[in-house]
């Protein structure tokens, strides 16, 4: 499949890393998001983050003025009728992702790939809002989705072979190492992953050593790049417990409660680094 021009609902921290991404794998890319000043954020993201890799020789600023220059925003849905794959990067909410797509599946082409970057919420569940279910996808990119290798490929029940294939085609186009995984809660990486960090909590709830020394013992213990309580802001601690929840609800396994600490951090609105305090403060 060819893509023309890719859609990117959302112009936080993964719709504006995905945006990124394509534009620099030479795509151009309609941004939407609902406000002006939500997309200003996103493009100023963008544009810090394309200045760093000039600045370490790994682009050059003609190629920074040219990814920009693909990207187009937008507050207004109807700019993604002629995408040819539309990506919904919105925050972890089940509802607020089915009216996205509902709203994108009205506006664009049958022939157009819808796809989530959900981290968690079923691929299934979600492609039951379209049209055209066997062109839903998940597209699960990892954070910073500039720099992260991973792309994790999720089929819904009815998801084509075709569409796969095009999202196979998709992460060669970005330079992503892409892993085909079924629907199931979680997925594959966030299934292993968030439960641990969710244990990394407890065990600072429980007093059994301090956030920074239980991010030191699991960087140096087990040559993690980042300790999980890091990792947990860095995701955000609104979008850990919206995990968990997810993996509660869908196993109905005490083993993924979320940790009680988790919970009261998020109603605190200690959200990590996107609040400015979380396990650490920023």
């Amino acid at each position: 499949m060819n893509f023309e021009r890719i859609g990117v609902i959302g112009a936080g921290t993964m719709g504006h890393g995905i945006a990124q991404a394509c534009a620099c794998a030479g795509l151009p890319v309609t941004l939407i998001d609902i406000t002006e000043a939500a997309l200003a954020r996103g493009m100023a993201n963008i544009a810090a983050s394309l200045d760093r890799l000039v600045s370490k020789d790994k682009l050059s600023a003609a190629d920074k003025d040219q990814a920009l220059a693909r990207i187009q925003t937008s507050t207004d849905y109807a700019s993604l009728a002629g995408a040819d794959l539309v990506i919904e990067a919105a925050t972890e909410q089940l509802e607020l992702k089915r009216r996205i797509l509902r709203q994108v599946d009205e506006l664009i082409s049958t022939d157009a790939i819808i796809a989530t970057n959900t981290s968690s919420i079923s691929i299934t569940e979600l492609s039951a809002c379209v049209r055209s279910p066997e062109r839903f996808i998940g597209l699960h990119f990892f954070n910073p989705v500039p720099v992260m290798a991973l792309l994790e490929i999720i089929r819904g029940l009815q998801t084509s072979d075709a569409t796969h294939d095009a999202a196979l085609a998709l992460a060669k186009l970005l330079g992503k190492s892409p892993i085909s995984v079924r629907n199931a809660s979680g997925f594959a990486v966030n299934r292993i992953l968030v439960p641990m960090i969710n244990e990394a909590i407890f065990v600072l709830q429980e007093g059994v050593a301090s956030a920074a020394d239980i991010d030191t013992g699991m960087r140096l213990g087990c040559n993690h790049p980042i300790g999980p309580l890091a990792l947990a802001d860095m995701i955000g601690l609104d979008t850990t417990l919206a995990i968990m929840q997810v993996l509660h609800d869908g196993f109905s396994d005490p083993k993924y409660r979320p940790a009680p600490l988790l919970k009261e951090m998020v109603a605190a609105g200690l959200l990590g680094r996107k609040s400015g305090r979380g396990f650490f403060v920023y």
